[in-house]
């Protein structure tokens, strides 16, 4: 019985630790996640909107959810550089995700994949930059585009998929087109609640 009682002590005293442990490196490391997250999202902001001022892109957020980002051109906050949002689909193996910035037209002014484990040399091919090019084949397939055009090769489109990553080529497409129609209708909602 002594032996249990001892056991369960020395159980409960090493379960203490490891747990105060965990709780420190938390509470250490946490700060440091969120400015990793934040510069990362800051980054694709500016490739996302590249004709916005880094410095006057605004999240639009309504009943404690990001909605949409909106870009001005400078600090008189008069002309509108674009939106951008971030689009969201699982791809073969991971959860493709995508910042993407529209003029006021809805034409596809810029991309940048946030987040993506496909497979490699497949599906990571995505956002893989070509020796000597400087787009990736996201960028150089979907910049131009409006929602109308976002239709993979396979599909009939003229978005040419990634040989051996069809299952990627469409998430990160449809993802886009997804978002471009959401992203329409909160702009709409916009209007309508300022009329």
């Amino acid at each position: 019985m002594k032996d249990i009682i001892k056991l369960g002590l020395i159980l409960l005293l090493v379960t203490a630790v490891a747990g105060a442990a965990l709780s420190l490196v938390n509470n250490v490391t946490k700060p440091r996640i969120e400015e990793q997250k934040r510069l990362v999202t800051e980054r694709a902001l500016i490739a996302a909107l590249p004709d916005a001022d880094k410095n006057y892109i605004e999240p639009v957020i309504k009943q404690d959810t990001l909605r949409y980002y909106i870009g001005y051109k400078d600090s008189t906050k008069q002309e509108i550089a674009g939106y951008a949002f971030i689009a969201r689909k699982y791809g073969y193996s991971s959860e493709i995700q995508t910042m993407v910035g529209v003029d006021t037209l809805e034409k596809i002014i810029g991309l940048k994949i946030i987040q993506q484990v496909e497979t490699p040399g497949l599906g990571t091919k995505i956002e893989l930059i070509p020796y000597g090019e400087s787009l990736s084949w996201a960028q150089k397939q979907i910049i131009d585009k409006t929602s109308d055009d976002l239709v993979v090769d396979k599909d009939g489109g003229q978005i040419a998929s990634i040989t051996g990553a069809t299952i990627s080529s469409r998430a990160i497409v449809n993802s886009i087109k997804d978002g471009l129609e959401m992203l329409k209708k909160q702009l709409a909602d916009s209007t309508m609640e300022n009329e």
